[in-house]
């Protein structure tokens, strides 16, 4: 079976792009984004109807992942360090993991679900694009599995910053990719979006960093490419310190962060952690 071409040209732009240093830009050929109106989205599920379509949308997904799971389309070796869970079973906290495959963030809920009030208690930020322009069973599972759509449009981003707050307060957890944005099967760390984690620095919440490692199978996917073995590695709580200020600790959690996966990283593949930009990589940039 040979590999799509379509495959074969993101595995090109991810190359280029880490050799210019250019880690947070897509390389997915996605519809054009359109913008969210305020308003639209019912971010902590207030309505009668998102509350159903929350729990219709999450049911639907977990059995579409489990059905992947039992056909081999995607294989969950291990699950490591679900010790480190007990620290934030009592409160609020950000969820961070490495972003490759459109599914990883079911292998994270799978993972961490002993810490969720229920398994489908998990909200996930998104991007605003995969909210808004998808349409089909995606579409519905972009809308409605407790997912956060990050906007560009200003008072929504405040919608979603009250949000984030309001679910944090209450206890829930929130799943966040720092690297901003998805690079297919991409097995090193990326550098990290600070912002990300001023969510957890104002509302004074842990973050608990979890990296995904991958191995090749024999078997192949649709688009001739090797299967992949997740091991999902679930790291120590990072906890903000509660006498700096924000911008202090956004820095502190995102640099520790990655660090945890760096070291995950290079623990795994038993290799030093190298990318093939000219220069510095600063771990976490604005």
């Amino acid at each position: 079976m040979s590999v799509s071409q379509s495959r074969l040209k993101v595995l090109e732009k991810i190359e280029e792009l880490e050799k210019e240093g250019l880690f947070d830009r897509d390389v997915e050929d996605d519809p054009p984004t359109t913008p969210l109106v305020p308003g639209t989205v019912d971010y902590t599920n207030k309505k009668l109807w998102s509350k159903i379509a929350a729990r219709f949308a999450s049911i639907l997904g977990e059995h579409h992942f489990e059905g992947m799971l039992r056909r081999g389309d995607v294989v969950l070796k291990e699950i490591r360090g679900r010790e480190n869970l007990d620290a934030i079973k009592s409160c609020g906290a950000l969820i961070t993991c490495n972003h490759f495959n459109a599914f990883d963030n079911y292998a994270v809920n799978k993972a961490i679900s002993p810490a969720l009030k229920s398994r489908y208690n998990l909200y996930k930020i998104i991007r605003e694009g995969n909210y808004t322009s998808f349409g089909g069973f995606y579409g519905f599972l972009f809308r409605h599995c407790n997912t956060l759509p990050l906007s560009s449009n200003l008072s929504c981003l405040k919608e979603l910053m009250s949000a984030i707050s309001t679910l944090l307060d209450r206890g829930e957890k929130i799943l966040i990719y720092p690297e901003q944005g998805m690079w297919y099967n991409y097995r090193k760390p990326r550098p990290l979006k600070l912002g990300a984690f001023r969510f957890a620095a104002k509302s004074h919440a842990p973050v608990l960093p979890i990296f995904i490692t991958l191995e090749d199978t024999e078997a192949l996917d649709a688009d001739g490419m090797p299967v992949q073995a997740y091991t999902v590695h679930i790291l120590p709580a990072i906890f903000p310190n509660n006498n700096a200020g924000i911008r202090e600790n956004s820095e502190y959690l995102c640099r520790k962060n990655y660090e945890f996966w760096k070291a995950t990283y290079e623990s795994f593949y038993q290799k030093k952690l190298e990318y093939t930009t000219n220069g510095e990589v600063d771990p976490c940039s604005i």
